[in-house]
């Protein structure tokens, strides 16, 4: 694999000046062919590390950090401890009412005894499809650093998001469609540096859809022209294009200038088919009820929707109209994840099942995660009224799930504590699921760099291992 320039080079001044720049579009265009590899775009590194076992991602995130001892990471010490303070190392100090068992059963389920919450009665159904994580950590409990970190790799803005990583480093596979889609009711804490290309070229930044209104009208902003016809629209777009060549023509190399006529031409063949692929309603009735008609809900039914017809990364955010990071639960902890699990789970659990029998999830991974987790000690100070006790937030120990992509189904991977307050076996940091995903794809996090101000950057930074382990 080769680093990208620090100034972007067009498709024809490449191969004017490499002498087997024939041969390697050849053999890039039958690969392409044969679906191997995407449509490799401006900008975009083309040549794969590993044999991927992924072509595509699907990200939850769910906002706010759930609790990783009420949903994936049962801890029955808890009771033995309960009302006691943490002791060690805190990033805080403790000012609850100490340890605070889970009132959820758990269970074991599937083949091999993923073990998960009452909370997750339909993902339960998929457990011999899920990778469960116990063993993740972060930085810093803090919800603007551990949002860049789990989306960008770095703990400060603005670094190029996953997403954009990945768009960059595999190309599109529907030149008709963004490689990237980050789909959100409304906009998350941080906003748009999570789904930022940043110095990345533009193409690979996240669109961004508000799927408040799922209407397609509503969904993409003037998809439909008000007066002209796609022909009288194709002839008026070639004329700005051929203007915009001439203007480029005597500023070589301005890639904000190609970066717009890109974004022009993407935005005209969006309407020949982004109508179709964000149309939910044309789902039938029972598939739309099988994922719930929450804004959740829907938005991972579109997520599979874009996916199977090539966009690269949809990133699905859990944020609602009442709040930009739900599962913050600082007070009421329990009745709020009762709600917050009933609904992520049922959507979750039916977007596996859905791309399970469409034939997509061996290839899509899926990631349901959070920013990092949430205190086994509540932040009640009244032992006496733990129901409206809350869970602060927490770095050292928190759970995320894989499914499908090539990981191990049906696995349980890493360990915490007694009572889950730190990762002690086979930990696992963000950077290390990035580097996973990664390779996942058939990229190496240590060769995906882009030159920028006069060094090598990447998503792992100078950090990251993959995880073996979980992969098939």
């Amino acid at each position: 694999m080769f680093d990208s320039f620090t100034q972007p080079v067009s498709r024809r001044e490449m191969l004017r000046k490499s002498a087997t720049g024939f041969g390697s579009v050849g053999l890039i265009g039958a690969l392409q062919q044969s679906g191997s590899l995407g449509t490799a775009s401006a900008g975009t590194v083309s040549q794969l590390d590993v044999l991927p076992k992924a072509k595509r991602v699907i990200f939850l995130f769910m906002n706010g950090a759930p609790s990783h001892v009420d949903t994936f990471d049962p801890k029955p010490a808890l009771e033995k401890h309960a009302g006691q303070q943490p002791s060690g190392k805190l990033y805080k100090p403790s000012k609850g009412s100490g340890f605070m068992p889970s009132p959820f059963k758990f269970a074991a389920h599937g083949k091999n005894g993923v073990v998960m919450s009452e909370l997750f009665p339909h993902m339960a159904q998929c457990a011999d499809d899920l990778c469960v994580i116990r063993s993740m950590h972060t930085d810093v409990p803090n919800h603007e650093p551990g949002l860049l970190m789990m989306h960008c790799g770095n703990l400060q803005p603005i670094r190029p998001c996953l997403g954009s990583w990945m768009s960059y480093g595999l190309g599109s596979e529907n030149q008709n469609l963004p490689s990237f889609v980050a789909l959100c009711p409304g906009r998350p804490v941080v906003g748009p540096q999570l789904w930022s290309s940043s110095f990345l070229p533009g193409e690979h930044q996240g669109v961004a859809v508000d799927t408040n209104n799922l209407d397609v009208e509503k969904l993409i902003a003037n998809i439909q022209h008000p007066s002209l016809t796609r022909k009288e629209q194709r002839t008026q777009l070639d004329l700005l294009l051929e203007l915009n060549r001439r203007h480029a023509q005597q500023r070589q190399n301005e890639a904000v200038l190609n970066e717009h006529i890109q974004a022009m031409e993407l935005a005209y063949q969006m309407q020949s088919e982004a109508s179709q692929a964000f149309d939910i309603s044309l789902e039938s009735e029972e598939t739309r009820g099988m994922y719930g008609e929450t804004p959740f809900g829907q938005s991972c039914l579109l997520a599979r929707r874009l996916c199977e017809r090539g966009v690269r990364f949809v990133q699905v955010y859990y944020v609602t109209k009442n709040g930009k990071q739900p599962w913050d639960t600082h007070t009421r902890n329990n009745q709020k994840h009762r709600e917050l699990c009933a609904d992520s789970d049922k959507a979750t659990a039916a977007l596996l099942a859905d791309l399970k029998v469409r034939g997509l999830l061996d290839d899509t991974l899926v990631v349901w995660t959070g920013e990092f987790g949430r205190t086994p000690y509540s932040q009640m100070d009244k032992k006496e009224d733990l129901e409206k006790a809350g869970r602060d937030h927490h770095h050292t120990a928190f759970t995320t799930l894989l499914a499908g992509g090539g990981v191990k189904g049906g696995f349980t991977y890493g360990k915490t504590d007694e009572v889950g307050m730190d990762a002690v076996e086979n930990r696992v940091h963000v950077h290390d699921l990035h580097a996973t995903i990664l390779h996942l794809l058939g990229l190496d996090h240590e060769k995906l760099t882009y030159r920028y101000s006069g060094r090598d950057f990447r998503l792992t930074d100078v950090h990251g291992s993959v995880v073996n382990d979980i992969i098939a």
